[in-house]
């Protein structure tokens, strides 16, 4: 049986992150039932180790599990995620702030396809440079967290990020289709 005062503590210092975990989850198994079963696998983990957890930063701890959890995952599913339904982020995507937004049918297709059009784009960067773009940009971590997450010197987390926003950059530019 759990001692209930490392139970509060992991209550009261790891459950708060539990979107966050799911978010990076997510983005990385591209699939939401995949995703819950890492952020599940990753919890077990983080309860089962936590009376050992002596570190200020909670989240970035956890997001390191979530990540670690979804690499071993992953080799153990490389046959089976093929065959896994992809994500679609706007079938799955939070309600927004929309006050003075057009409510129109034809705003809403437009930004309809430019969520997807970025999802496209973020999914087709390298595993190495979508897991930092995801963690800097929608979860809002610093050089330093992110280092420490994904194991690295923060001066490569600096050039995988650079990396990955200059090809999302080149993914994202107008086409010249409608020309």
């Amino acid at each position: 049986m759990a001692d209930p005062i490392i139970a509060k503590r992991f209550e009261s210092l790891v459950l708060p992150h539990m979107n966050s975990a799911f978010n990076v989850a997510r983005w990385l198994t591209h699939n939401d039932q995949d995703a819950q079963d890492v952020v599940q696998e990753a919890y077990l983990r983080a309860f089962r180790y936590f009376g050992g957890f002596r570190g200020e930063d909670a989240r970035a701890w956890l997001l390191s599990i979530v990540r670690n959890t979804f690499y071993t995952w992953h080799q153990q599913n490389r046959g089976h995620a093929a065959n896994t339904t992809e994500f679609e982020e706007d079938l799955h995507s939070f309600e927004t702030d929309r006050a003075g937004q057009d409510d129109s049918p034809e705003a809403t297709l437009i930004r309809s396809q430019s969520r997807k059009r970025v999802h496209n784009a973020l999914r087709s960067l390298s595993l190495e440079y979508r897991e930092v773009v995801v963690l800097r940009e929608l979860e809002e971590l610093s050089y330093k967290e992110i280092a420490v997450i994904v194991g690295i010197p923060m001066g490569t987390v600096m050039s995988r990020l650079g990396r990955g926003r200059q090809q999302l950059a080149t993914l994202l530019a107008p086409t010249d289709e409608g020309a």
